[in-house]
């Protein structure tokens, strides 16, 4: 079982909307990969909530996980697209993931059967939010383990945030320049990999995945770097979401025990995949039938 914690809301690009959020992508790509998912969220009540809560109900989450806030908007995200396929994000602040209750979870949630809980920076840029989810990792148990995925998203985050998710982290995901940007912030050496072995070491995280886009990926733990190069044959529709496809892939792959070579190579080709697709999560749900997954 996998928790996923965080915000989903409304990816707005010039001329379609699509659901979104890390978490979300994340979660979706777990749940049609067969994993069981629970994805606990908070939206507004209003038509993109309830838009939001018709797509988890059909995509076979649990609707109780959903949380509906009667005073803040559902999230949403003006996303703009570069020539190139590269997005910049404009995120709307103080909506409802902002005031994500983790103090009174469904009673369904089978904590001591949890492999895995998923987290990011974004759903901790409120105090309130972030306390919450401070709280909760508390008390996870020691068979759990915690996949932090760093979003880098100024003015969204904080060192204090960073460095109490670092903390939190078995598992870390990050882009190369979000990696280069913790080392500033932190003293830590430039170089990614030499960055992301300072970071374990530092934080106890026992494996960093970082991707760099067209430059490929890399997987660190302590005892090896295992490298995938990007695809070269996929047309770039636009890249929004590709790195939590990656995020998920890499769970997918540890949580069944894959070689850490394998995960790399499945996870950098599903992520260029993603790209080849407008939004981050494919509408047509014949795309995971055609993926080669473990």
């Amino acid at each position: 079982m996998v928790i996923v914690i965080g915000e989903i809301l409304i990816d707005r690009f010039p001329d379609y909307q699509r659901i979104g959020g890390a978490p979300f992508n994340f979660a979706f790509h777990l749940k049609q990969a067969g994993v069981p998912v629970r994805l606990i969220s908070r939206i507004g009540e209003d038509p993109d909530g309830e838009r939001i809560r018709r797509s988890i109900v059909d995509s076979g989450f649990d609707a109780n996980d959903l949380q509906v806030d009667p005073l803040y908007s559902t999230g949403a995200v003006e996303v703009t697209l570069d020539a190139d396929g590269g997005a910049t994000f404009d995120i709307l602040t103080d909506v409802a993931y902002d005031h994500l209750r983790l103090d009174h979870l469904p009673e369904s949630l089978p904590w001591a059967e949890t492999d895995m809980i998923y987290f990011g920076s974004l759903v901790q840029r409120t105090a309130f939010a972030g306390g919450q989810l401070k709280a909760l990792l508390e008390r996870r148990g020691p068979r759990t383990r915690c996949f932090c995925d760093i979003n880098l998203r100024p003015p969204h985050y904080t060192r204090a945030v960073i460095e109490s998710s670092l903390a939190y982290a078995d598992i870390l995901k990050l882009s190369d320049g979000e990696c280069r940007e913790i080392g500033r912030m932190a003293g830590g050496p430039d170089s990614p990999v030499d960055c992301a072995r300072w970071l374990m070491g530092r934080y106890g995280i026992e494996l960093v995945a970082i991707t760099a886009g067209a430059g490929g990926s890399c997987i660190v733990t302590a005892g090896e770097v295992v490298e995938a190069p990007a695809l070269p044959d996929i047309t770039v529709v636009d890249t929004v979401g590709a790195g939590d496809g990656y995020g998920a892939i890499l769970a997918l792959g540890l949580l069944r025990g894959a070689a850490l070579k394998d995960i790399a190579v499945t996870a950098a080709d599903f992520a260029a995949r993603i790209c080849g697709l407008a939004g981050a999560v494919p509408e047509d749900r014949q795309f995971y039938a055609q993926q080669r997954l473990f």
